[in-house]
């Protein structure tokens, strides 16, 4: 069993095309205090778990991962024009051979343990929102989200996130066992992707570039391919 510390992780190096400056300090966003109902978070010296995730009922998005509190940002037109187009051929793969697998769209919680016997809710200290998965285990999903890896996990990067998705998140999804993950960007128009190897680590980063009609193979459901053109032709 892999075991993995709470406050590090191995990084991966982020290519140099998606080196996006980060937000200056005077832009970064500070929550205030939303009262009894949602009860202060303190972003930079606690550690919270799904358990703390659940008394926040106000209606700001947020992810945990390791334990450490992330806000996010509302989508902006390509993620949500490119959420729209890849989920699309996905959903209608999965309709035309109603098999197990079903495809969901943020938000829509992933709980990732660390250990599978860890479930409860004070354990569990990772929570995301992917902006599309597929999980093919009727028994991951619940009236909650999904408990567990899923299958393929597609994030796509907005300025302030790409960091994030290729460390942080690459980092969670190969621990968790996620089989495959993309990362889409609307920047450089390529999609990179990453398959798990059976030592449970992923593959060098396959890129596929905007250009000569190039389709993206999806490995987890054989036979589907997105063809690029589609997404990113303005």
């Amino acid at each position: 069993m892999k075991t993995e510390d709470k406050k590090t992780s191995k990084t991966t190096k982020t290519s140099k095309r998606y080196e996006i400056k980060e937000p200056s300090e005077s832009l970064k966003v500070e929550e205030p205090a939303t009262g009894y109902l949602s009860p202060p978070i303190d972003y930079e010296n606690k550690l919270y778990t799904y358990a703390d995730y659940l008394t926040w009922l106000d209606d700001k998005r947020r992810e945990i991962i390791n334990g450490i509190v992330r806000l996010m940002a509302g989508p902006n037109y390509w993620h949500a024009r490119l959420c729209r187009d890849i989920f699309g051929p996905i959903y209608k793969y999965l309709e035309r051979r109603k098999g197990d697998c079903e495809a969901f769209i943020a938000p829509f919680d992933v709980r990732l343990p660390k250990k599978p016997e860890d479930i409860e809710d004070n354990k569990i200290d990772t929570v995301v929102q992917p902006d599309i998965f597929v999980v093919c285990d009727p028994s991951k999903i619940d009236s909650r989200g999904c408990l567990g890896a899923p299958d393929l996990v597609i994030e796509i990067l907005s300025p302030s996130n790409c960091k994030y998705d290729f460390n942080d998140k690459f980092n969670k999804y190969e621990f968790a066992g996620v089989k495959e993950y993309w990362v889409v960007s609307p920047f450089t128009k390529g999609i990179s992707v990453f398959i798990l190897q059976p030592n449970g680590k992923y593959c060098p980063e396959i890129f596929y570039e905007y250009k000569n009609d190039e389709f993206v193979p999806v490995r987890t459901l054989p036979g589907l391919k997105i063809k690029l053109n589609d997404l990113f032709e303005e």
